[in-house]
């Protein structure tokens, strides 16, 4: 697909920051945006920096607002919308480009699927985004942790950039299990109010995301799931790591990412600007398991319960403690 036009459904963090790396390398891109980001980008231009002290800058990025504009005449679509959206979305990529290769660029395990309900007989990819990326003002989104983008196997346009890889693998499924694991420390992160990095250095916390992380594996274990590793170390060894002392972590962990002072979790984000979090895909996911399986999840349980009353306070992150959170 050498000079293939490229669509991103839904222009928030990710989709700015690995659409604009695309555009910036020379891709035909168009972004289907919210007002408020297509006027900051058509003010500013598109800016995406890293942890790596990367800065690249695109002057004039095509953004629209209407699926029509966005979507007639595109060859790949990167759906990265919240899960919750992904039906909507779905549905007017099949109105509108129903033959476009889609890829989905979202947290959870269940997007491909829907996608691919909603727009029969479309190639759809699931991928998976091992990094964070939050926005740093208007237009400028900074990617503060470290990973290549992982996508289900076949072919593919050279989406490789200076600055960004993309992987082909054959077991998403189970790569996108790994990842849930992982982002299952989003809510943990959304509710302590404190930068990732300064969590992360605190064993109270870690324990928390340990025990959570724990209780998962075994629902996953019951469901005769096998998450992939997604990180240096196997799905299976993170929560011992997380537990251990702080001096011991931070030798083990600096080999395993890289992480900046502004990495926070995109659920902290969502709560931060009152948006719908996706919670229900996360930990929703572990406690319809559990349920499935005759199992108790009841930290994760915990966890969507004070997300949920967070949303509904409408107050930003509530700045808990690891004693405030267990059950």
């Amino acid at each position: 697909m050498a000079g293939a036009r490229i669509a991103v459904a839904g222009a928030g963090s990710i989709g700015c920051y690995v659409g604009g790396l695309l555009a910036a390398a020379g891709h035909d891109v168009c972004f289907l945006a919210r007002p408020r980001i297509a006027q900051a980008c058509a003010q500013r231009g598109l800016r995406m920096t890293d942890y790596a002290g990367n800065d690249v800058h695109l002057p004039k990025p095509q953004m629209v607002e209407t699926p029509e504009t966005a979507f007639v005449g595109a060859d790949v679509i990167l759906v990265c919308t919240k899960s919750g959206d992904t039906a909507a979305m779905a549905r007017d990529i099949a109105a509108h480009a129903p033959s476009a290769q889609i890829v989905s660029l979202q947290n959870g395990v269940d997007n491909a699927s829907t996608i691919r309900a909603e727009v029969p007989g479309a190639d759809v990819r699931a991928a998976m985004v091992p990094f964070n990326v939050v926005p740093e003002g208007a237009a400028h989104y900074h990617r503060a942790t470290s990973g290549d983008i992982l996508i289900e196997a076949g072919p593919l346009p050279d989406f490789d950039t200076p600055t960004l890889a993309w992987q082909q693998v054959d077991n998403i499924e189970a790569v996108q299990w790994g990842k849930l694991l992982i982002n299952l420390g989003n809510a943990v992160n959304a509710l302590s109010d404190l930068p990732l990095l300064t969590q992360l250095q605190d064993r109270a916390w870690r324990r928390l995301m340990a025990d959570q992380m724990g209780e998962a594996l075994r629902i996953l274990s019951a469901a005769g799931i096998k998450p992939a590793k997604t990180t240096a170390a196997p799905p299976g060894l993170i929560p011992h790591i997380l537990r251990l002392p702080t001096p011991l972590f931070r030798r083990i962990a600096a080999q395993m990412l890289t992480i900046d002072t502004q990495a926070r979790s995109s659920m902290w984000d969502d709560l931060k600007q009152g948006r719908r979090t996706e919670i229900d895909a996360l930990q929703g996911a572990i406690i319809a398991l559990a349920e499935r399986y005759g199992r108790q999840a009841p930290l994760n349980a915990r966890m969507r319960a004070l997300i949920r009353e967070a949303e509904a306070a409408g107050k930003g992150p509530p700045g808990l403690t690891p004693a405030d959170i267990r059950p």
